[in-house]
């Protein structure tokens, strides 16, 4: 983590924002030219044949800038969501969108209520526009806990992050637990419903952003192209909700932000769609699998969560044997791919001594 005294400092030779210091410097993951990567929840299926030529068909006129406001491909996902295209914005991933759902809704002096431990960025969003960050901690089940979440609002709460599933945990919210979240939280209180994740769901009870909204305005859906669709590294991702949210989200929003490549990759894997989505049943069947052979509850992500105090000593135990996952404080995420990197992962893991 920076030392924030190098921002403060009355000697520093720039007017850079002495808070900025607590935020944590990115440092590049692990890596072994041999190891299997199944710390960053990407997919091991590169994109469809026709979304790659998509894709390098559209770069091909990389002289030209993209489409600002994203059109033909916020009408394609009108379409997919069964709303209008004035509900959709269209962001470098879903977590540039997390980020200007923060700089629409709160400044210093307001709240920004999260789960924790979920998407790690989240305070780092809050901490760039000078809200306060209000995390409260998940259930002794890795659940959000939305009952804590909702004591926890006050007067100057602005915006509730509810992460589903959770990342890194894997848990769901039920409908009702949901339901009665909504009915406490202020109508004027913006809620982001993280859906990135959405598409390795495999239970019925739980909820879904585009069934609420119309009972809803202030909720708000979020979800990408990164994970299920297999596009982590063109960055796009979309949310979708009250025309007046989605406005000032795209008012905020960086110019020519979603390039080419990515509206083009994306409008192309929404059209592949049933195709795209059979690849998650290699994963939702896999996961079950890891979790079985490691004791685990099951997951409803594209991952599964090891609730341990001895993540770092399972992480180097793993990369030994050819396997990168990703450790926190509060445990070890793995993420579940293909038939192949699963056994591979199985096997390693029968060498893991904790």
């Amino acid at each position: 983590m920076t030392n924030m005294a190098n921002f403060a400092d009355s000697t520093a030779r720039f007017r850079i924002r002495g808070d900025l210091g607590g935020i944590p410097k990115y440092l590049p993951g692990k890596s072994s030219p041999d190891a299997i990567k199944l710390s960053s929840n990407e997919v091991a299926h590169a994109p469809l044949p026709g979304v790659a030529e998509a894709m390098a068909k559209a770069t091909a006129q990389a002289n030209r800038y993209p489409d600002i406001v994203n059109v033909e491909l916020r009408k394609k996902l009108a379409e997919h969501l069964g709303l209008d295209w004035e509900q959709v914005a269209v962001g470098v991933g879903s977590s540039a969108l997390c980020q200007q759902l923060v700089q629409i809704s709160a400044g210093p002096g307001d709240e920004v209520i999260y789960p924790w431990r979920s998407f790690e960025a989240y305070p780092i969003f809050v901490q760039v526009t000078g809200a306060t960050a209000v995390p409260v901690p998940l259930t002794a089940s890795g659940h959000n806990d939305l009952e804590a979440m909702a004591d926890a609002i006050t007067d100057r709460t602005k915006l509730i992050f509810v992460c589903n599933p959770n990342n890194p945990t894997g848990t769901t919210v039920s409908k009702a637990d949901f339901d009665r979240f909504l009915e406490r939280v202020p109508k004027d209180v913006i809620i982001a419903l993280d859906e990135a994740y959405t598409e390795y769901l495999r239970v019925e009870d739980t909820p879904h952003a585009p069934e609420l909204l119309h009972d809803h305005p202030n909720l708000i859906g979020l979800r990408t192209f990164s994970k299920a669709y297999g596009l982590a590294g063109v960055r796009v991702g979309y949310a979708f909700g009250d025309e007046e949210i989605i406005d000032a989200l795209n008012r905020v929003a960086l110019p020519f932000g979603v390039n080419v490549a990515a509206q083009s990759g994306a409008i192309a894997s929404l059209e592949a769609n049933e195709e795209l989505l059979e690849r998650t049943e290699e994963v939702a069947r896999n996961r079950d699998i890891v979790s079985e052979r490691l004791g685990l509850p099951r997951s409803q992500a594209n991952f599964v969560w090891i609730d341990t105090d001895q993540g770092e000593a399972i992480a180097e135990q793993l990369l030994a044997h050819g396997v990168i996952v990703r450790a926190f404080p509060e445990g070890v995420r793995i993420t579940v791919t293909s038939d192949e990197e699963t056994q591979r992962l199985l096997e390693a893991w029968e060498q893991v001594q904790i």
